[in-house]
């Protein structure tokens, strides 16, 4: 007889005269617990996947359920307002606070660091204007020369966030948010599902590399299919996806408890499986052939606006796309740069943390390269990347942004609680799960009136600190207007950390200049860099 049987014979003996004259339910309870846990404690010391369990047997599972309740500790009960991560207690407050209508204000005084060196702040004029002169409906016509049907968009929309990641439920009260604002939602690389099509919010419809709604058996590209959807009249924009700020240049992927028979159905794939995108698209494989294929798309949907989204990763590839430009005579209509801190959803680590330029520095990178090409005035910039607050996207437009995304701002204001459970399927929320009974609870109409509260709030909250700079209008934000603390003696406006360009200055720049490095490495037949290569 092995020691655990043995064990558990003499437990039973020992205590049969106590059982015969049990009578009280909680003292049966009670040795019901007792049985229970030397069960489990029996397991654990005959069990080889846990040394820990094995020498400690059930005392060891301790450490296990610490483990999986921290989070909710650390964010309740010991984070601070201006802790937490990757968003903050107090950026998450805010976003709550103009979603459901609350009190939005902070009482005596900030609770940040002002002199800690990366601070940032904007300079107000003693000239400042009454908020009431603004338009409160600043609108961006999307849409370059060889557009035919332009798009006004809203300077605040909801960012790319597929169905599949995201519950049935959260995107319709997303579409729903965005048609009560008038703002548009960007669909995510997953496809236009019914869920987009249910309240007729405006859509721009994300093209990755999977091709998801419009592709062939084979994963490639399918014209008819991509014509037939970019017909739609609700589907305002069309964007490529080359690459995003969570993971950029490694494929999206969809865990396989999330791809569901109608996941499945709309991205036409096989049901039950992980689904990874390919890292890099099939339709083209040179800048030149990206530009050809914006024009393509742009032809099949009619005319509408067609733009790529990426996040920067070596210069001279952006400069190459540049180069193409004017190579082609082809301009895309806008360019969305997604910062490398952006992501909602899976993603590997070092992906997370050590891939991609952050999102003012590759903002800033292509508003430049767009000017020095001469090319700025025919494109529209969209920034996306951790944009919560008005602040945020006063520091995007200064930088050059005509406009802004947010993903995860929309996301808390849908009721996100950051249980940072995005990619295990048992959001707790209801938000980034495909479990029914998790999703239900998720209550569209409710969520959708905060979604479009917190972008109405946070677009007021920026004509706020417009008016307060003395401007007429947000698109009067520039370089000038932010200023950051260097180190303790150094203070310097965004205009001296990142000089603009002059208007086509790139075309003629020459081997003292920082960007030439960059430009003889850019081809616009190859996306690989070329030593040596002339530049444009």
């Amino acid at each position: 007889m092995s020691r655990a049987a043995f064990f558990t014979v003499h437990l039973l003996l020992a205590s049969l005269p106590f059982f015969l004259d049990l009578h009280n339910l909680l003292m049966w309870a009670f040795f019901l617990l007792i049985l229970l846990s030397f069960c489990v404690g029996v397991y654990d010391m005959q069990q080889t996947e846990h040394s820990i369990r094995r020498n400690f047997p059930l005392i060891g599972r301790g450490r296990w359920i610490m483990e999986s309740v921290r989070p909710f500790v650390q964010q309740y009960l010991l984070e601070s307002d201006v802790g937490g991560a990757p968003i903050n207690r107090m950026f998450r407050a805010i976003v709550y606070q103009r979603a459901k209508g609350d009190l939005a204000s902070v009482p005596f005084g900030t609770k940040v660091d002002t002199y800690r060196d990366g601070y940032e702040w904007m300079g107000h004029s003693i000239a400042a204007r009454n908020i009431s002169e603004l338009d409160d409906n600043p609108r961006v016509t999307i849409g370059g020369p060889h557009c035919q049907q332009p798009y006004a968009a809203a300077l605040l929309n909801v960012s790319a966030m597929s169905f599949g990641s995201l519950s049935n439920n959260a995107v319709r009260a997303l579409n729903r948010g965005a048609s009560l604002g008038s703002f548009y939602h960007n669909t995510g690389e997953g496809g236009v599902s019914d869920f987009h099509l249910e309240h007729d919010g405006d859509l721009v419809w994300q093209i990755g590399t999977g091709y998801f709604g419009c592709r062939q058996v084979d994963g490639s590209f399918s014209a008819e299919a991509f014509a037939e959807t970019a017909a739609r009249p609700n589907i305002k924009m069309i964007e490529i996806k080359l690459s995003q700020g969570a993971k950029p240049g490694h494929g999206g992927i969809l865990p396989a408890s999330k791809n569901t028979d109608l996941i499945a159905r709309i991205r036409q794939v096989p049901v039950g499986t992980e689904v990874v995108s390919p890292s890099a698209h099939s339709a083209f494989s040179s800048p030149r052939g990206l530009l050809e294929f914006v024009a393509k798309l742009r032809e099949l949907s009619g005319g509408k606006p067609v733009g790529f989204k990426l996040c920067v990763g070596r210069e001279s590839e952006f400069i190459a796309i540049c180069k193409a430009m004017l190579d082609t005579g082809i301009t895309p209509d806008f360019v969305t740069v997604d910062g490398g801190e952006g992501g909602t959803g899976a993603a590997p680590l070092e992906y997370s943390n050590s891939v991609g330029m952050p999102l003012r520095d590759g903002l800033a990178f292509v508003v430049d390269t767009l000017q020095g090409f001469g090319v700025r005035d025919q494109i529209k910039v969209i920034a996306s990347g951790k944009i919560i607050t008005a602040f945020h996207m006063a520091k995007a437009l200064a930088l050059g942004a005509d406009l802004c995304n947010s993903a995860r701002g929309m996301m808390l204001a849908l009721g996100c609680v950051q249980s940072l459970e995005c990619n295990t399927n048992h959001c707790p929320t209801g938000i980034t799960t495909q479990d029914p009974r998790l999703v239900q609870g998720l209550d569209v109409t409710d969520k959708a009136q905060r979604v479009a509260r917190f972008q109405g709030e946070t677009l007021h909250a920026l004509l706020d600190l417009v008016s307060s700079a003395g401007l007429e209008s947000p698109k009067v934000l520039n370089r000038s207007h932010i200023h950051r603390r260097i180190d303790q003696m150094t203070i310097k406006r965004y205009d001296e950390l990142f000089p603009l360009p002059t208007q086509g200055a790139y075309l003629t720049a020459s081997a003292t200049d920082p960007i030439y490095l960059h430009l003889k490495e850019a081809d616009s037949d190859s996306f690989s860099p070329a030593t040596g290569h002339s530049q444009a």
